[in-house]
């Protein structure tokens, strides 16, 4: 930093990188970011508390209470909680001088901005898994999100319909129109997420009753 404090760490040992950021502090810095070469990656809050947390899977954006704002799997990913959610792109400022940019598991970069000078460190990887036993547990989908799929899918339906109904004026025909494949394979993935998810049966029933509206 300008002010000679240290801004950021890389260190490699054998086939594991680690880039680390720290606040400007001259002792017991507290850590803003951690990147690992191992697809492992969060950034923290001024207050501590994580703010975007990254895993071979997917990554979770949180607020400073804890809640979880979006989450994204990456593409092709091994093991997928749901319906892939495709990443947006993402900019953060850790501090004044430090930024993060998420753009893809391999498209993660760390800025540093200081006396009109910038630095860039890559911190993205793409990582292979040869072993799924070895991937952690995917974090569950909370109440909201299920909801969330649920209406996606009935709006998805709708839309469907309304290309049936426009392509086949004629009334007859509507109650022959099926609704085609992708959109069954996601209504079953919203079901079998919703048994092994823990929900009230009430809400259970809502999201069946949402989905096969």
């Amino acid at each position: 930093y300008p002010s000679g404090n240290l801004a950021i760490i890389v260190a490699q040992k054998k086939k594991c990188r680690v880039c680390i950021v720290q606040e400007d502090k001259p002792s017991y810095a507290e850590i803003q970011a951690i990147f690992k070469s191992d697809g492992r990656s969060t950034c923290y809050y001024p207050n501590g508390t994580v703010w975007i947390y990254m895993s071979i899977q997917g990554g979770q954006y949180l607020d400073q209470a804890g809640s979880r704002v979006r989450r994204w799997t990456w593409p092709k990913s091994i093991v997928s909680p749901g319906p892939h959610v495709p990443l947006r792109p993402i900019f953060i400022s850790l501090n004044q001088h430090v930024g993060v940019r998420i753009l893809g598991q391999d498209k993660i970069a760390v800025s540093f901005l200081a006396m009109g000078r910038q630095a860039k460190f890559n911190v993205g990887t793409k990582v292979q898994v040869s072993n799924v036993s070895q991937l952690p547990p995917p974090a569950p989908l909370s109440e909201d999100e299920l909801l969330l799929l649920a209406f996606r899918v009935r709006i998805l339906r709708l839309f469907d319909r309304l290309r049936g109904c426009l392509n086949f004026p004629s009334s007859e025909q509507w109650d022959k129109l099926k609704p085609p494949a992708y959109l069954i394979t996601q209504t079953l993935k919203i079901l079998q997420l919703c048994t092994s998810s823990n929900i009230s049966d009430e809400l259970r029933s809502s999201i069946r009753a949402i989905t096969h509206a």
